[in-house]
Protein backbone atom coordinates (compact mmCIF):
# COMPACT_ATOMS: atom_id res chain seq x y z
CA UNK A 1 0.00 0.00 0.00
CA UNK A 2 1.70 3.28 -0.97
CA UNK A 3 0.34 5.83 2.03
CA UNK A 4 3.06 8.86 0.48
CA UNK A 5 1.63 12.07 -0.06
CA UNK A 6 0.97 13.62 -3.66
CA UNK A 7 0.22 16.53 -5.08
CA UNK A 8 -1.74 16.51 -8.06
CA UNK A 9 -3.58 19.35 -10.14
CA UNK A 10 -6.92 19.34 -11.72
CA UNK A 11 -8.34 20.82 -14.41
CA UNK A 12 -12.25 22.26 -15.20
CA UNK A 13 -14.23 19.39 -17.01
CA UNK A 14 -15.72 21.12 -20.28
CA UNK A 15 -18.88 20.00 -20.37
CA UNK A 16 -20.56 22.75 -23.10
CA UNK A 17 -21.26 19.70 -25.26
CA UNK A 18 -24.01 19.05 -23.20
CA UNK A 19 -27.20 19.84 -24.22
CA UNK A 20 -29.52 19.41 -21.78
CA UNK A 21 -29.23 17.10 -18.08
CA UNK A 22 -31.46 14.32 -19.72
CA UNK A 23 -29.45 11.38 -19.64
CA UNK A 24 -26.74 12.57 -17.13
CA UNK A 25 -27.99 10.78 -14.13
CA UNK A 26 -28.18 7.03 -16.41
CA UNK A 27 -24.39 7.41 -17.40
CA UNK A 28 -22.75 3.79 -17.26
CA UNK A 29 -19.59 2.98 -16.19
CA UNK A 30 -17.69 1.30 -19.33
CA UNK A 31 -14.39 0.39 -19.70
CA UNK A 32 -12.21 2.07 -22.53
CA UNK A 33 -9.44 0.71 -24.87
CA UNK A 34 -7.21 4.19 -24.62
CA UNK A 35 -4.31 2.70 -27.05
CA UNK A 36 -6.98 3.70 -30.15
CA UNK A 37 -7.02 7.40 -28.92
CA UNK A 38 -4.04 9.42 -30.11
CA UNK A 39 -1.65 11.73 -27.66
CA UNK A 40 -1.75 14.82 -30.02
CA UNK A 41 -5.03 15.21 -30.49
CA UNK A 42 -7.64 13.32 -27.73
CA UNK A 43 -4.82 14.08 -24.83
CA UNK A 44 -2.15 16.38 -24.98
CA UNK A 45 -2.09 16.93 -21.21
CA UNK A 46 -3.15 13.50 -20.13
CA UNK A 47 -6.86 13.59 -20.04
CA UNK A 48 -8.88 12.53 -22.49
CA UNK A 49 -11.75 15.35 -22.91
CA UNK A 50 -15.75 14.88 -22.29
CA UNK A 51 -17.58 14.70 -25.04
CA UNK A 52 -15.44 12.18 -27.02
CA UNK A 53 -17.29 9.90 -29.27
CA UNK A 54 -17.06 6.06 -28.62
CA UNK A 55 -18.12 3.09 -30.20
CA UNK A 56 -18.55 -0.65 -28.37
CA UNK A 57 -15.61 -2.62 -29.76
CA UNK A 58 -16.47 -6.21 -27.82
CA UNK A 59 -15.98 -5.79 -23.98
CA UNK A 60 -14.18 -2.16 -24.20
CA UNK A 61 -15.14 0.80 -25.70
CA UNK A 62 -12.99 3.01 -28.32
CA UNK A 63 -12.72 6.21 -30.37
CA UNK A 64 -15.78 6.29 -33.10
CA UNK A 65 -14.98 6.45 -36.49
CA UNK A 66 -16.88 6.36 -39.69
CA UNK A 67 -16.65 3.17 -39.99
CA UNK A 68 -18.84 2.02 -36.51
CA UNK A 69 -21.78 2.85 -34.68
CA UNK A 70 -21.67 5.68 -32.30
CA UNK A 71 -22.17 4.40 -28.78
CA UNK A 72 -21.97 7.54 -27.01
CA UNK A 73 -19.92 10.11 -25.59
CA UNK A 74 -17.24 10.23 -22.94
CA UNK A 75 -19.13 11.83 -19.85
CA UNK A 76 -16.25 13.04 -17.84
CA UNK A 77 -12.89 13.72 -18.29
CA UNK A 78 -10.42 10.78 -17.75
CA UNK A 79 -6.99 10.43 -16.87
CA UNK A 80 -4.86 8.61 -19.28
CA UNK A 81 -2.15 6.16 -17.53
CA UNK A 82 1.10 6.01 -18.84
CA UNK A 83 0.99 2.19 -20.17
CA UNK A 84 -2.23 2.90 -22.57
CA UNK A 85 -2.98 -0.77 -22.93
CA UNK A 86 -3.93 -0.47 -19.84
CA UNK A 87 -7.65 -0.16 -19.64
CA UNK A 88 -9.36 2.08 -17.58
CA UNK A 89 -12.62 2.76 -16.16
CA UNK A 90 -14.86 5.39 -17.20
CA UNK A 91 -18.29 6.62 -18.16
CA UNK A 92 -20.32 7.01 -21.21
CA UNK A 93 -23.45 9.13 -21.82
CA UNK A 94 -26.02 6.69 -24.21
CA UNK A 95 -28.95 9.08 -24.47
CA UNK A 96 -29.42 12.80 -23.85
CA UNK A 97 -28.93 15.93 -26.00
CA UNK A 98 -25.58 17.28 -27.45
CA UNK A 99 -24.37 20.34 -28.91
CA UNK A 100 -22.37 19.01 -32.00
CA UNK A 101 -20.42 22.67 -32.71
CA UNK A 102 -19.17 22.09 -28.56
CA UNK A 103 -17.88 18.34 -28.77
CA UNK A 104 -14.41 17.97 -29.22
CA UNK A 105 -14.35 16.07 -32.24
CA UNK A 106 -17.12 15.97 -34.58
CA UNK A 107 -19.41 13.20 -35.57
CA UNK A 108 -20.70 13.42 -39.43
CA UNK A 109 -23.90 13.09 -39.85
CA UNK A 110 -24.15 9.50 -40.85
CA UNK A 111 -22.53 9.05 -37.62
CA UNK A 112 -25.38 10.71 -35.89
CA UNK A 113 -27.82 8.63 -37.61
CA UNK A 114 -26.69 5.66 -36.09
CA UNK A 115 -27.42 7.10 -32.77
CA UNK A 116 -31.18 8.02 -33.47
CA UNK A 117 -33.12 7.93 -31.31
CA UNK A 118 -30.74 7.96 -28.44
CA UNK A 119 -29.12 11.15 -28.93
CA UNK A 120 -30.44 14.52 -30.34
CA UNK A 121 -28.02 16.31 -32.09
CA UNK A 122 -28.86 20.34 -31.80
Amino acid sequence: MDLTIKRESFGQDDQSWLGSAHGTNAAQTITLDVSTFTAEEHYPDGWLKSGLPLAKSEETYVLWTTEADLAGFLFTTVRVPVDTATPVGAAILEHGRVKTAKLPVSVDTAGQATAAGRIIFA
